[in-house]
């Protein structure tokens, strides 16, 4: 399978960039690199594929294993090296669970069957970072 984006210049340091779903998002530098931030950072956006994969799969199995869950999120720390080539050397991904009856054990399972088997993009992670997986649990 292959996947195919275009991404056009659109002046200054702005560009649109198309997604095989349909959706159409824009990359643009901030204003200390000479862009008005009216757009995502390559290298955050980056992250925030890692944190969609995961995501999808630990929502997916949330529903196949009938899980009560309210609410959870994904926050991620990565640290970026000072040379240029400039890449994330160190990624810390902490999955956050909400609810008032969280079983803790299959939550986990969840999230390991993620990191160690689904998700694609932490796999291409782990080709350059070092990467760290934490899971909290909220209980209302």
């Amino acid at each position: 399978m292959k996947n195919h984006i275009t991404t056009k210049w659109l002046g200054e340091m702005r560009f649109e960039s198309t997604n095989p779903s349909g959706h159409n998002l824009f990359i643009d530098a901030g204003e200390e690199n000479g862009g008005k931030g009216e757009g995502y950072r390559p290298k955050a956006l980056m992250l925030s594929g890692l944190a969609g994969c995961s995501g999808l799969d630990v929502a997916s199995l949330i529903k196949k294993m009938k899980l009560e869950v309210d609410d959870f999120k994904i926050e991620i720390e990565a640290n970026l090296t000072e040379e240029h080539p400039k890449i994330y050397d160190k990624v810390i991904m902490a999955f956050h669970f909400y609810g008032s009856n969280l079983s803790e054990k299959k939550l986990q399972k969840a999230v390991d069957l993620s990191v160690e088997k689904y998700c694609g993009v932490m796999e291409m992670f782990r080709q350059f970072a070092d990467l760290s997986i934490e899971t909290y649990y909220h209980n209302k």
